[in-house]
């Protein structure tokens, strides 16, 4: 079976299923592994947003909680302080793009939705707090249900898997269970392997190069591999030295049926899944 790129819909809205899309990071966190502090004044967030607008971006994804390798996280009311004024600039400011709220908290979730985001990244894959997939429900939103061993914390104490497919496909039928039961409906729900969450770097490059085998969840997929550690183990680069290679694992994404890249350099990735997606069109009259 053959992945093939497809919309992921919300209330109101979808991403284009004709292309790849690209999601923008924005972390307004003072620890994210690449870009931590960057963005976390509201105005520098704003500018950040507009920005990637103008880069080529299809929906901005917005994070108050870094979970890079060996993160503790922070409380509910950290992460609703970071978020929410950026959120409330955005919509003030009439944001133009769909926006995601990368969170795995209910709570954060909830007030999200209120400021008019139409989609819910949970690395948990709805796990950390199930509720948030009745928040997604009731809102009409979107989700994102991602595979992780384990917590931030823990998750790259222990990357062996007997069956690496096996294992991440059956934790993500699971995910989509969960949210078929909340009354998620399908073409709203997004699968991502979670790259660099609990994988050796040649587990991530093994997901990326076969994500034909996730064709069976019948979901859109969502890559996730934006300058990430395993590039530096496997390829002996530093965060700033990986565009080159994030941008390429975007391509091969979108060429093997990718429907989102999350990504933290727009353009460079805008162009690279738009060239894939074209040479993909082109091999499959």
């Amino acid at each position: 079976m053959t992945l093939q790129p497809r919309s992921l819909a919300w209330e109101g809205g979808s991403l284009p299923a004709d292309r790849c899309s690209v999601m923008a990071i924005l972390n307004v966190t003072p620890d994210s592994f690449f870009d931590g502090g960057r963005y976390a004044a509201v105005d520098a967030a704003v500018a950040r947003a507009f920005e990637a607008i103008d880069e080529g971006a299809d929906v901005l994804d917005i994070g108050g909680e870094s979970t890079r390798p060996g993160s503790a996280g922070v409380t509910v009311e950290e992460e609703l302080a970071r978020v929410v004024p950026v959120l409330q600039a955005l919509r003030d400011r009439g944001c133009p793009l769909p926006i995601s709220i990368d969170t795995s908290r209910a709570a954060v979730a909830a007030a999200a939705v209120e400021l008019g985001a139409v989609l819910v990244n949970d690395v948990s894959g709805g796990s950390r707090e199930p509720e948030i997939l009745d928040v997604a429900a009731s809102a009409g939103a979107a989700v994102v249900l991602m595979h992780m061993r384990g917590s931030p914390r823990t998750m790259q104490s222990n990357v062996r898997y007997d069956d690496l497919f096996g294992e991440v496909s059956a934790t993500l039928a699971a995910c989509c269970e969960a949210a078929d039961a909340a009354g998620i409906p399908a073409d709203r729900q997004a699968i991502d392997p979670g790259i660099g969450f609990g994988k050796s770097p040649q587990g991530c490059l093994d997901l990326i190069a076969r994500l034909d085998k996730f064709a069976s969840l019948d979901r859109a997929v969502l890559v996730g591999a934006s300058r990430k550690s395993f590039l530096g183990r496997r390829f002996g680069l530093a965060p700033a030295d990986r565009l080159v290679g994030s941008a390429v694992i975007a391509a091969a994404s979108a060429e093997r049926g990718a429907s989102i890249v999350r990504v933290h350099d727009v353009a460079a990735s805008r162009q690279a899944v738009d060239i894939a997606s074209a040479l993909r069109k082109a091999s499959r009259p």
